[in-house]
């Protein structure tokens, strides 16, 4: 029936069932179910249909990265944590889906997360996600939340930082020692968290410092892109402070550490640096660079609670959680200015 539907055969079970999860399905979904049920004469057996109602309990993980983030030095780490308490909190297992671990099929193959539909609902991590394959999901009514922001995909659930005025609270703290000269190093991608962060960088910049074009830099490749020639040649510009976003590679920090250290000058006392996140594991044990810190565990636990409202056909939305300011000693007042 499925295959003749065109669908999943969770959506049949949803639509025969009649979806007392309260998912979400188009009418044309529900209909080409319908229609090939009638074709088939299907007649409802009272019994597979009890049997159909109940759960397995079991709740995906599916992340979108070179490898499953296990180690706890990841930054997604603590996200982990955070959805393993909250589920077991509320009476539900886990299920690891291991697609983008070496061995495993990779995220982006046709038909590589059909394989979360052994779940309840699934929970997904990453910055580079296939939107067509979840679009696909979503569709199906399937019960699925991500972890960062994901509004570009219609439907798709979503819990997340808020980057935004997390990265403007830095800017105005540069601000506030007496940087008007500042640049923000992004890698070069229309990530959501990349974009917040710099939405946040720009709007406190205008207000409180010096903004212009070339106050935000992106590149894909930021070890050749910032340099310790790079650094100079921005400080003879005027330029005393430099923001870099955390992502899951940390290439920007890492570039822009190696790039000061290079030109031989020294954070706080030649030039200000800023963190919109926290440093890469390898950089964890040098100076605490100034910027921020995401709840990482907070985040994994409310999307836990999103995805379980879904499965439970309950009307459920979780704020924006709040980043906290980290002062750090990377940051201090412009050569010359003692606050």
């Amino acid at each position: 029936m499925a295959r003749l539907a065109g669908v999943s055969q969770t959506t049949v079970s949803l639509v025969l069932g009649g979806n007392k999860q309260g998912i979400a399905l188009h009418e044309e979904t529900r209909a080409r179910v319908l229609t090939a049920a009638r074709e088939l004469g299907y007649v409802p057996d009272p019994a597979a249909r009890r049997l159909a109602a109940a759960r397995n309990n079991l709740l995906g993980v599916f992340s979108f990265t070179a490898t499953f983030p296990t180690a706890v030095e990841h930054s997604y780490y603590p996200i982990l944590v955070g959805v393993e308490q909250e589920a077991a909190a509320q009476g539900f297992d886990l299920v690891l889906f291991t697609g983008s671990s070496p061995g495993g099929a990779q995220a982006g193959d046709p038909g590589a997360l059909n394989r979360v539909r052994l779940a309840d609902g699934c929970l997904f991590l990453g910055r580079h996600v296939p939107d067509d394959q979840l679009r696909r999901l979503v569709a199906d009514g399937y019960p699925a939340v991500h972890i960062g922001r994901r509004d570009a995909l219609e439907g798709l659930a979503w819990v997340g930082a808020d980057y935004v005025a997390a990265s403007a609270e830095v800017v105005r703290h540069l601000a506030g020692l007496g940087h008007r000269r500042i640049v923000l190093v992004r890698e070069d991608d229309e990530a959501p968290a990349s974009t917040d962060r710099e939405h946040g960088f720009r709007t406190a910049l205008a207000a409180h410092a010096a903004d212009d074009p070339a106050a935000v830099v992106r590149t894909a490749h930021p070890e050749q892109h910032v340099t310790a020639a790079w650094v100079r040649d921005r400080l003879a510009e005027g330029v005393t402070a430099f923001v870099a976003e955390e992502t899951d590679t940390g290439a920007a920090w890492r570039a822009l550490h190696t790039a000061v250290a290079a030109a031989g000058l020294a954070a706080p006392d030649d030039v200000s640096l800023a963190l919109l996140g926290s440093p890469p594991a390898d950089l964890a044990a040098a100076r605490t660079p100034t910027g921020f810190d995401i709840p990482r565990a907070d985040l994994g636990a409310a999307a836990v609670r999103l995805l379980i409202a879904q499965l439970s056909g309950r009307e459920h939305t979780e704020p924006l959680v709040a980043c906290a300011f980290r002062p750090g000693t990377t940051a201090g007042p412009p050569p010359g200015r003692t606050g």
